[in-house]
């Protein structure tokens, strides 16, 4: 019978780097989770960012042929649904009459979602907006 010799000097058969896989991987795979969730946090934050970039056109196009406050605000968060209004504040600036600009800011407090990103990095983000439109009436 002959024996086997260990490709490795002083470790008998060359098992000394059994189970070495699965230490590395529970080293490595909260390091990968939080990078992971992360990321599933940053296209939130960037999906909104687009939903109040949409609700400021709709605003400033609502606030060219209409001069109610509300109206406008209501026009504006139709056009982002997945904000929640209560976090979301419509203002509008008018210079001049009929043909002159009137712009739309919005401002969305927009809130870390994801559990361990928003424990390691805050209670969130502000993301605003800014649109224009020439008045059609006045």
């Amino acid at each position: 019978m002959r024996t086997r010799r260990s490709p490795v000097p002083g470790i008998p058969n060359g098992r000394g780097d059994r189970g070495s896989a699965t230490v590395e991987f529970a080293l490595v795979l909260p390091l990968v989770l939080v990078v992971v969730l992360a990321l599933v946090q940053v296209g939130l934050v960037v999906r909104d960012r687009l939903l109040v970039e949409a609700a400021a056109r709709a605003g400033a196009r609502a606030a060219a042929v209409q001069d109610d406050p509300d109206a406008i605000g209501a026009a504006a968060l139709a056009a982002a649904p997945g904000l929640d209004p209560t976090r979301a504040d419509v203002q509008t600036t008018r210079t001049g009459t009929r043909g002159d600009l009137v712009s739309v800011h919005v401002v969305y407090d927009e809130p870390f979602r994801v559990p361990l990103v928003a424990w390691l990095m805050g209670s969130g983000v502000t993301l605003s907006a800014d649109a224009a439109a020439r008045q059609e009436f006045g």
